[in-house]
């Protein structure tokens, strides 16, 4: 072959050729450190090695797919957070998402250790090779750890779904409303919860609800008004339209029996009713939960929606897994305890110990559980305002580090720790309601225990029932005057300097904000 015939055909070579013959010569004489720090540039920025080490269009290519990505995730979490919500409870997608996040890490993996294997020199000491190889498993390994933690997050947040929240298709229930899937609350300018708090412990026969507060959330402000009922109320009343109205028309107690009956009170309603009378309300999944919401809906003059059930341990387990909560502790509040006798007792005996008052007190799932529940020495209303309390500073404890990084175990402890009739065919527009109340206003219902239950055993629940109507009746707007055609002395008048105590109480009977109502108050004895 002529030297001009050689020459044309060097001209004719292609250009893509040339390109990576001149890129292949420059990693020839790149040293293992440099191929090294270009390895994890790549692993950055996917696909910058196969550009560096000559394939350029596959280069192009990945970038342009990995910022597609990045571009698509910033979309969705910035204007989409209706369609995030709904990933976050369809059990399906979320399976979905975990093949997608395994998918992801993989290709990425693969793309790293390809890079190298471009940027690397060919004339290697055992030393070089041995240390890159070390790097790529490195960066690998910091890949892979990720990844993994994602995927068992997706996982561990399907489980806590699939395993709390049933689709009504797959659920009974014999007081749950039908709501229109859609949109949940256009008609439903209110949601009623019943909260229930079982104490189904070690030694204990049965499963007393010695928690039982209904949540009334006004649906389009989040503006939340908690209730909290009495665990020793008598004579529970029911609607009239209920089967149990036949077997207790005058409510739930026995008229031939004394004054006072502890198998008659409210925590008891939630285990005797359904076993003296199994099925009497329809087919339904939990029917003690079922009977408190009929019995306390007509207490306070409420139609209970859904309940939620926590059992206690699962309540402990969740608060460790959020770091703990901080409350303010006005008096000292006993761990333990029994008095010995009445429903639910063991044998008698002193608490043993006590948390201490003081303001901004942290407090691990333990001490909040006995926050909560604590009574040895003192009252129940003391007791129902210290629980109100904990759900106050539970909601407050809910930030997004604590979610992150403890996810995995806050979603094991939520399926232990919650029961509950709320359909997963409308978790979605549930949770867009609970950022609502997250930061809305939430208050407590004094029901004027004064009057209404002096001694547990012949509450006034019409009084009750006039007060939780007052309380969350939306606040109507003052109606302007017309203006008068001479300026009014009073236009001048400037306002008052002394300012008014956040803290005190209002009147027996008025709603309270949870903020006033948890503020540090050494005065109180709990009593």
């Amino acid at each position: 072959m002529t030297r001009s015939t050689r020459a044309a055909g060097h001209r004719s070579a292609p250009r893509a050729n040339r390109s990576r013959q001149r890129a292949q010569r420059a990693y020839r004489s790149r040293s293992v450190s440099k191929a090294m720090g270009l390895t994890l540039l790549s692993a950055l920025i996917p696909g910058l090695g196969f550009v560096l080490g000559g394939r350029k269009k596959l280069g192009a290519f990945v970038i342009t797919l990995y910022a597609g990505l990045l571009l698509i995730a910033a979309f969705f979490a910035l204007t989409q957070r209706d369609s995030i919500v709904e990933l976050a409870v369809n059990p399906s997608r979320l399976l979905l998402a975990t093949g997608g996040v395994l998918v992801a890490g993989f290709l990425w993996i693969c793309i790293v250790v390809s890079s190298h294997k471009l940027l690397r020199p060919i004339s290697l000491t055992s030393v070089g090779r041995f240390t890159g190889s070390a790097f790529v498993g490195l960066l690998c390994f910091g890949i892979a750890v990720p990844t993994t933690f994602a995927a068992q997050t997706v996982m561990a947040q399907r489980d806590l779904v699939g395993g709390v929240f049933k689709s009504e298709k797959d659920s009974k229930s014999a007081t749950r409303p039908n709501l229109d899937k859609k949109d949940p609350w256009a008609n439903k300018p209110r949601l009623n919860l019943v909260l229930l708090g079982a104490d189904d412990g070690v030694g204990r026969e049965g499963t007393r609800t010695d928690t039982v507060i209904v949540a009334s959330i006004d649906t389009k402000t989040g503006d939340t008004a908690l209730i909290s009922l009495s665990r020793n109320w008598m004579r529970m009343p029911f609607p009239e339209d209920s089967p149990l109205y036949a077997k207790f028309p005058d409510g739930y107690y026995d008229p031939s029996g004394p004054a006072e009956q502890p198998e008659y009170y409210l925590d008891s309603m939630y285990d005797n009713i359904p076993k003296k009378y199994p099925g009497i309300l329809g087919a339904t999944d939990n029917e003690g939960a079922d009977v408190l919401k009929v019995s306390a809906g007509a207490a306070l003059g409420l139609d209970i929606d859904y309940y939620m059930q926590v059992n206690l341990k699962g309540f402990e387990q969740i608060i460790d897994a959020l770091g703990g909560i901080t409350v303010n502790i006005n008096y000292k509040v006993p761990i333990g305890g029994d008095y010995g006798d009445g429903p639910g007792s063991n044998t008698a005996r002193k608490p043993s110990g006590y948390l201490q008052p003081g303001p901004d007190q942290k407090l691990n799932g333990h001490d909040a559980l006995w926050f909560a529940r604590g009574r040895y020495g003192l009252s129940d209303p003391s007791r129902q305002e210290r629980q109100r309390c904990t759900i106050h500073a539970l909601v407050s404890s809910a930030n997004p580090k604590a979610l992150v990084t403890s996810y995995q175990q806050i979603a094991a402890a939520g399926k232990q720790l919650l029961r509950t009739d709320i359909p997963q065919d409308i978790l979605a527009d549930f949770i867009d309601l609970g950022l609502k109340v997250k930061n809305a206003n939430v208050t407590n219902v004094d029901l004027d225990k004064s009057k209404n239950f002096p001694t547990g055993q012949n509450p006034n629940y019409e009084a009750m029932q006039e007060l939780v109507q007052k309380a969350i009746q939306p606040p109507t707007k003052p109606v302007a005057s017309t203006p008068s055609s001479k300026p009014s002395a009073s236009t001048t008048t400037k306002p008052t300097k002394k300012p008014s105590s956040t803290t005190s109480k209002p009147a027996a009977g008025q709603p309270q904000n949870l903020n006033d109502a948890c503020a540090y108050d050494p005065s109180q004895t709990g009593n």
